[in-house]
């Protein structure tokens, strides 16, 4: 399980640093996509292959579905991590998640997610999150 929040540099090629703590899980090739929120999301191969076969049981009769579907998979790229253990991210993809020098790499369960530093401290204030842990207990989880 990924967890933990990590503050890197991107430098002048695009790439980034992936915590050490996060390495080993990744392995050394993994899946980089577009995010919900505006950010990358990570994912090692094999939580990739689960993610995508949610994705390919998704009605293709269904508009919202295939959009759902192209907003992951067309931006998808599989990245190798180098010696130094820093990844190459695509420009489409920096360019998506506004990633130009200050990142945060993020540990989120089943996942990693890259954002630009200025959107992480403005999306995640948490000032609201009484009133979403009432709402959690929809979906199974009571603390």
């Amino acid at each position: 399980m990924f967890m933990s929040e990590y503050t890197h540099s991107i430098d002048a090629k695009g790439r980034v640093i992936v915590p050490v703590k996060f390495r080993e899980s990744l392995g050394d090739e993994f899946v980089v996509t577009q995010g919900l929120d505006g950010c990358l999301f990570v994912f090692p191969n094999e939580e990739w292959n689960i993610f995508e076969e949610k994705l390919k049981s998704l009605p293709m009769s269904n508009k919202d579905a295939r959009k759902f579907v192209r907003f992951f998979l067309a931006g998808a790229a599989v990245v190798e991590m180098d010696k130094q253990g820093r990844i190459l991210i695509p420009p489409v993809l920096r360019g998506f998640a506004g990633l130009e020098k200050d990142v945060v790499v993020v540990g989120v369960g089943n996942r990693v997610e890259i954002w630009d530093k200025s959107r992480w401290d403005e999306s995640t204030t948490f000032s609201d999150m009484d009133e979403i842990a009432e709402h959690m207990s929809e979906f199974g989880l009571i603390i």
